[in-house]
């Protein structure tokens, strides 16, 4: 992989996190609400399993795995992490973000501009499907399918035709773009969506150097219907097991998944090793 990576592989450019960007570039904004967390309770999660996408349904979560010749759609088990069921990507796939809707679940591609369409019951694969650009996640609101790309926008997309019918541009209160958009929850009415390496003051994309916040672990709470970020969660030191020097540069934050009955958060990350049921709470500011 080069530097210009999604959500996907390991960078290999420089490490900028000096002490003048930090000053410079936003860090998470004041202005808004920032909740911190409590642990409710963590569960072992399949180290190998470099997650793009988590979804909750019926008991399970469904998780999509990326990197080529490892990318997956798999069933969980929460208490044990065991798999119970689990399709495989060709090889050559790079697997990014999944959702359902209903009794079918969708997946996506990082570059190679494809989708799937699946019986959520089998995995049995009812339609291929195509588009342009990246694919980073996806999430739903119940009609339409909503996907990020790595910069600050989002797409609605019918998922009949898999066509764009609108794109939002997702702003921070200070009237900045907020870009590398990663992995998508949609919670209560508001998108929720990591920021891809959002410790970072800069980055490097596809798109370019683009800014980022300078904080771990950061997960914006964004208004669909007009793209303001409307919060911030600060999962600042999680896992920190999972995030030390010895691992890889890739093992961000990169899962959410809510359970709409009983009000549950999970979070988790690429390749960590636990999975985490968390509640909100307001941080100091």
């Amino acid at each position: 992989m080069l530097f210009a990576v999604s959500c996907g592989g390991t960078a290999n450019g420089p490490n900028v996190n000096s002490t003048s960007n930090a000053n410079k570039n936003a860090a998470v904004s004041k202005s808004i609400p920032v909740y911190s967390y409590e642990v409710v309770k963590s569960y072992p999660h399949d180290p190998k399993a470099f997650t793009q996408g988590l979804i909750f349904r019926d008991g399970f979560l469904y998780e999509g795995t990326g990197e080529e010749g490892e990318s997956t759609l798999r069933k969980v088990e929460i208490a044990t992490g065991k798999v119970v069921q689990k399709h495989d990507l060709s090889e050559e796939i790079f697997g990014e973000g999944i959702t359902a809707i209903g009794d079918k679940i969708y997946q996506i591609s990082w570059r190679d501009g494809m989708a799937w369409e699946y019986n959520l019951a089998d995995f049995k694969l009812l339609r291929e499907m195509q588009y342009t650009g990246e694919g980073w996640g996806l999430t739903t609101d119940g009609t339409q399918l909503i996907m990020s790309d790595g910069t600050h926008l989002l797409k609605f997309i019918d998922p009949q035709t898999f066509k764009t019918t609108r794109t939002v541009p997702v702003m921070q209160d200070s009237g900045k773009p907020l870009y590398l958009l990663n992995e998508l929850e949609w919670v209560k009415g508001e998108i929720w969506a990591n920021v891809w390496h959002s410790e970072e003051t800069e980055t490097g994309t596809t798109q370019g150097r683009m800014p980022n916040l300078g904080k771990p672990n950061i997960i914006a709470r964004i208004d669909p219907a007009n793209g303001r970020v409307v919060g911030w969660i600060d999962l600042a030191g999680i896992s920190p097991d999972d995030q030390d020097e010895d691992r890889e540069h890739e093992n961000t934050l990169n899962g959410i998944a809510y359970d709409e009955a009983s009000d549950r958060i999970f979070v988790t990350g690429k390749n960590w090793k636990k999975l985490f049921e968390i509640k909100l709470k307001p941080k100091n500011q």
